[in-house]
C-alpha cells in the first residue's frame, strides 16, 4: 500500500511541477520529424500527473479495502489512471483550442467617448484618450474645430488604425 500511496503523492508533485515547467515534455518531442504532432499533448505533465496520481490512489484504495491483492489493485489503478489521463488530455485540448473573441477593429471605436490629451488644432492633429475593449488607447485625432486639452469628445470616424476624427460632446 505504501508504494501506491507513494505513486499518488508523486503524481501530485508532478502536477505541481507542471505548473512551473509547463510544456517541457512537449518541447522534447518538437522537431522530431516522424513524431511531430503524434503525441499532441498526450505526454504533457498534467496528463502524466493525472495518470500516476489515479494509479497510486485507486491502487491504495483497492488494496486497503479489499482482499484482491496487489495485481488487482494495480489493474484497477491503471484503468483509473488511463481514464484520468484521457480526461485531462481532453480538457487541456478543449481549453487550448477553444474559440476566442474577435479582436477589436477600428470601426469598434465609432461613438466611443474620450477626452483630448493633446490640444487639437483646426488644421492638424492632436491626441485623444479612448477606451477600447476596456483598455485605455491613445490615438491621433483630428477635429473640425480646435479642441482644447480635457475636452470631452466622441469618435465620429476612423481615419486609419492609429487616428480618428472626433467631435466635441455637446451638453
Amino acid at each position: 500500500m505504501v508504494w501506491f500511496l507513494g505513486l499518488g503523492i508523486a503524481g501530485i508533485v508532478v502536477l505541481a511541477l507542471s505548473l512551473v515547467l509547463d510544456g517541457v515534455l512537449e518541447g522534447l518531442f518538437d522537431g522530431i520529424g516522424a513524431l511531430d504532432g503524434l503525441f499532441d499533448g498526450v505526454l504533457s505533465l498534467p496528463v502524466i500527473a493525472g495518470f500516476v496520481s489515479m494509479l497510486g490512489f485507486v491502487g491504495a484504495l483497492v488494496l486497503g479495502t479489499t482482499d484482491l491483492g496487489a495485481g488487482a489493485a494495480a489493474a484497477a489503478g491503471t484503468l483509473a489512471g488511463l481514464a484520468a489521463g484521457w480526461l485531462t488530455w481532453r480538457l487541456s485540448r478543449a481549453l487550448l483550442h477553444g474559440p476566442t473573441a474577435a479582436p477589436p477593429q477600428g470601426d469598434d471605436l465609432l461613438g466611443t467617448a474620450g477626452s483630448v490629451v493633446t490640444a487639437i488644432p483646426a488644421d492638424g492633429y492632436g491626441e485623444v484618450l479612448l477606451r477600447l475593449a476596456g483598455q485605455p488607447v491613445k490615438l491621433a485625432a483630428k477635429g473640425d474645430v480646435p479642441l482644447a486639452r480635457g475636452t470631452e469628445v466622441w469618435v465620429a470616424a476612423t481615419l486609419s488604425p492609429t487616428s480618428v476624427a472626433v467631435r466635441p460632446v455637446e451638453r
